[in-house]
């Protein structure tokens, strides 16, 4: 049996990136900043075309596409709604532009995994507070609640999520506890849904960051996938992308970060391969 192919990235907002997805060879993409494919592209892709992001004036949004040059699946994008919305077929997103879903019917032996590409936007303190503080925990919460409309059983639920939280695991910001419970929050959260998460971690997740943060515990399996533009895919040193699962098919996925400075890629983001075995 063949096995499902999955890439999860944050394009940067360039439109040129599209080439690269189309180039990747996967059956599903899962895209987080992200613009319209252009027209000499479009009819490789079955994305939803509904606008995202206007209403939250965002240029940008998350995707998730389907190959048209796949011959595994069939494609079912999900349709969303705003919280106030009546349609019961519809999803709850609390902001437009950071969730996208799509249910994937594996062809072979029509198993339906539902697919999910998320964004956590970064919030301030109001004005009033002083704070020069950003953070994203917050917005990776109302993902999660978002989420949840997904799982209408406590066990059987067969999910793939993935994207940018723009949050860190294992630690806090230069190795401060107050963010490291905060984070951990987020990743005690998705579990509790039955979403468990699967990487990228090393050894077999992808390269480890090298020269080692002075932030990351030595027996942190984390891999960077995101690079500062201070930085190269030499010298990244942080994760802010995560791939969770159902516990009913975690066992049967694998994760990779495409991090190595020879294969990372035209983004500050590395791409992350997803492999589920059938």
């Amino acid at each position: 049996m063949q096995s499902l192919k999955l890439l999860s990235w944050n394009m940067n907002q360039k439109v040129s990136n599209w080439q690269t997805v189309l180039d990747s060879g996967v059956d599903v993409a899962m895209l987080q900043e992200t613009k319209t494919p252009p027209a000499e592209l479009a009819d490789y892709f079955t994305v939803q075309q509904d606008l995202e992001g206007a209403e939250s004036k965002l240029p940008w949004r998350v995707i998730v596409a389907g190959m048209v040059s796949s011959d595994k699946l069939d494609f079912k994008p999900i349709q969303k709604q705003p919280l106030d919305g009546r349609d019961s077929e519809a999803l709850w997103v609390s902001r437009p532009g950071t969730l996208n879903a799509a249910i994937v019917t594996i062809k072979e032996t029509g198993e339906e995994i539902t697919v999910v590409s998320f964004y956590s936007t970064w919030a301030n303190p109001i004005k009033q507070i002083g704070s020069s503080w950003i953070y994203a925990d917050a917005s990776a919460h109302r993902l999660i609640s978002d989420l949840s409309g997904l799982i209408g059983n406590q066990n059987k639920h067969k999910i793939i999520a993935a994207g940018d939280l723009n949050i860190l695991y294992d630690h806090g910001e230069y190795g401060s506890e107050y963010w490291r419970d905060r984070y951990k929050t987020v990743f005690d959260r998705m579990d509790a849904l039955g979403l468990r998460f699967v990487g990228p971690q090393a050894p077999d997740g992808g390269k480890q960051a090298k020269p080692w943060p002075e932030e990351l515990p030595e027996d942190s399996l984390n891999v960077p996938t995101f690079h500062t533009n201070q930085q190269t895919p030499e010298t990244a040193s942080r994760q802010l992308d995560f791939v969770f699962a159902s516990y009913s098919i975690a066992d049967r996925v694998t994760v990779r970060a495409l991090n190595r400075p020879d294969e990372w890629g035209p983004s500050d983001h590395c791409r992350i391969i997803i492999d589920l075995k059938s």
